[in-house]
């Protein structure tokens, strides 16, 4: 039986940056493939190459050397407007500061990635993507009358509504308490074990790491370890 291709597959991946005079090897070779399906945390001190490693998986840079395969498809041979397609359509973005913009709704915050392009339905999708994370009750209300949990569950509505099979998630918990981190960690193992949706996510916090079910840690520019999580936390279960 032949072997499913991998969603995400990096081979020797460098990334140099020029500051001034000075070359800054962000990546010095790294080597990384992500099954369809999987759900991945990435771990690294300030510096270590994993938030330029997310923005070349996320197609928002393009390696100075080496190959990264999205789906077999080489992304250093895309285009502009190939790469603003992969970030339209296959990828979501879930932030730490969540991005909602104050003056609108929680719908109205879930429709904007719809705004431009065919927005067909836009208004049921946006509802159906705030019901995957358990707020279309909550549609009306504006981010001040929401939690910080809310503010980021309508956050991952919003990379949700263009239906992505990939979801890179930088942080998502970095800014909420003990109780609305395991919402939203509960709300993304949903959306990987329900939906099968590939998550990529970065956190500094090892108890975070420990719901998904492997840890990737970068130093210096490269994967220093590669594990699987033994036996991952099932997030929803607080008193």
């Amino acid at each position: 039986m032949q072997q499913a291709m991998p969603v995400i597959s990096i081979h020797n991946v460098t990334k140099t940056y020029q500051m001034g005079r000075v070359l800054v090897k962000a990546l010095q070779g790294v080597n990384l493939t992500v099954d369809r399906g999987e759900m991945l945390a990435v771990m690294g001190p300030s510096g270590s190459g994993k938030s330029t490693m997310m923005n070349i998986i996320g197609c928002l840079d393009v390696p100075t050397g080496g190959r990264y395969l999205l789906e077999g498809e080489d992304v250093r041979e895309m285009n502009d407007n190939e790469l603003a397609g992969i970030r339209q359509g296959k990828i979501g973005f879930v932030f730490q500061t969540y991005n909602l913009l104050a003056r609108a709704s929680a719908l109205a915050n879930v429709e904007m990635p719809l705004m431009y392009g065919n927005g067909r339905n836009r208004r049921a999708r946006a509802l159906e993507a705030l019901d995957r994370v358990g707020l279309a009750h909550r549609a009306k209300h504006m981010p001040t009358e929401l939690s910080g949990g809310e503010q980021q569950r309508v956050g991952i509505a919003r990379a949700l509504v263009k239906e992505p099979s990939i979801l890179l998630a930088d942080e998502p918990t970095g800014n909420l308490d003990t109780r609305s981190s395991d919402e939203i960690m509960s709300v993304i193992q949903g959306l990987n074990r329900n939906d099968g949706l590939t998550i990529v996510l970065v956190t500094h916090e090892t108890d975070i790491a420990q719901h998904t079910n492997r840890i990737v840690s970068f130093r210096d520019g490269l994967v220093v370890d590669d594990a699987p999580v033994a036996q991952p936390l099932l997030a929803g279960q607080h008193a």
